[in-house]
């Protein structure tokens, strides 16, 4: 168990428990959560292994319902530069190739995904919901509004940020010891049937969360009516239906129905539908709104324990996924630029943002989905290597940059432009003190 005493700038002491994953562990955790009164005066007493921290008085907001907004000089933007960036932003919207504009309109996300996005995939019906909204942003910095632009309260498709739920949910779960071991396999957790249907075999029944997660099992099967090998298939899609399966954890390849296999299977592991427990162990600890959304597909309802259930999507390949307004979108960000706190309460441990930001041979830039990672700084070639950012198609983007104590929400924005606009609202800080450490790019 890791304890922090930490002193306040008002001299207050201030006492914190981190959510630790061992079974014993947990239920110390349990234990904490029962007895918390008791707990903070024994902390307080001394009785403890502790550490004397300062805490940041800037990076200690968090938005309760209302959220605080500070003017950008506040917080050490140049206003100009940075209503410039904003301005660079807006310019760089997703848009279509003109010829194809002029018939088929861009927020058309089903007749767009049909006609230019995955114009050669079999098995390609929409089989959930699929809207789109404007464009829109935020920038938040020391967990304060900045700037926003656009409708942010507006319940939009998130596409594959959904992904980032998803493993969020598989680190509550690992957090409370339902998940004892990334590195088990995934069989022994499910009901007989269903891990004899989708676990079992040669190659299904030896991959583990791990690799669900990091989306290198190479998970062959069909799920929802959809074939793992019609996803993103290449030029030929029987290329890939006849293509040597890889073993687990060695290939990384973006695959839905792989994201969806592991949504099932941690639907199995909670024993109640997701979206519940998102709501109950992070949306509501973090303030987020009531007008979020979790949807699966028309065909993805299950029974368990007598009451049917639907398996939430991973992404929007098909529709579906998590629909969500920018600024909820702003709070799961500024959950994982505070390494999973929010105000004193642990909602996610430290240690699974850790690993979720961890690459992996197979991919690099990728950690847990759907975090996406600039180690190399292939992606965001002028931002420093330790930012990463959550992206679902679109572009969705919500970008964390922890030397800055910054959250950038973008909706709808050419992928292409996202280095540039991101360099431009980063150049926008001016005042040293807030900018964080230096960065040569």
């Amino acid at each position: 168990m890791h304890q922090l005493i930490t002193l306040s700038t008002t001299g207050q002491l201030q006492c914190r428990v981190r959510r630790v994953h061992s079974v014993a562990s947990n239920k110390w955790s349990v234990f904490i959560k029962q007895n918390r009164q008791i707990f903070v005066t024994w902390c307080l007493a001394g009785g403890l292994w502790l550490s004397a921290t300062p805490v940041q008085a800037a990076s200690d907001y968090f938005p309760g319902r209302q959220w605080q907004t500070q003017a950008p000089a506040t917080l050490g933007f140049d206003p100009d530069r940075l209503a410039q960036a904003i301005a660079l932003a807006k310019e760089h919207e997703t848009q279509l190739p003109a010829e194809l504009a002029k018939y088929v309109d861009v927020r058309d996300l089903p007749r767009v995904r049909a006609m230019y996005q995955f114009t050669n995939e079999p098995f390609d019906e929409v089989i959930g919901p699929m809207p789109r909204g404007a464009f829109t942003g935020m920038v938040i910095k020391h967990g304060y509004i900045v700037a926003e632009w656009g409708d942010v309260e507006r319940v939009d498709m998130a596409h594959s940020i959904s992904k980032t739920f998803l493993s969020s949910v598989a680190g509550l779960a690992h957090d409370d010891g339902l998940i004892r071991d990334l590195n088990d396999t995934v069989a022994p957790y499910l009901p007989t049937p269903v891990a004899t249907e989708y676990f079992s075999g040669a190659h299904n029944a030896t991959i583990t969360w791990d690799h669900l997660l990091r989306q290198a099992s190479y998970w062959r099967g069909t799920l929802w009516g959809k074939p793992d090998w019609a996803d993103r298939p290449g030029k030929y899609p029987w290329a890939e239906y006849a293509r040597q399966t890889p073993a687990p954890g060695g290939t990384w390849k973006y695959n839905d129905v792989r994201v969806n296999a592991l949504a099932l299977a941690l639907l199995h592991v909670w024993r109640e539908p997701l979206p519940v427990v998102l709501k109950a162990h992070l949306m509501d600890p973090i303030g987020a709104s009531t007008t979020w959304r979790w949807h699966g597909y028309e065909n993805s309802w299950v029974e368990l324990d007598g009451s049917t259930m639907q398996s939430v999507s991973g992404g929007g390949h098909w529709g579906g996924g998590m629909f969500i307004s920018a600024r909820d979108l702003g709070r799961l960000g500024l959950l994982a630029l505070n390494q999973g706190r929010w105000q004193d309460q642990q909602i996610i441990s430290a240690d699974w943002i850790a690993l979720s930001r961890t690459p992996t041979a197979a991919n690099t830039g990728y950690g847990f989905m759907n975090y996406f990672l600039n180690t190399d700084r292939k992606m965001l070639p002028d931002l420093p290597s330790n930012t990463y950012y959550f992206a679902g198609a679109g572009s969705n983007i919500v970008y964390i940059d922890e030397d800055l104590d910054l959250v950038v929400v973008l909706r709808w924005i050419d992928s292409k432009s996202l280095n540039l606009v991101l360099k431009a609202i980063r150049g926008a800080l001016i005042d040293s003190s807030h900018r964080g450490a230096d960065f040569h790019g």
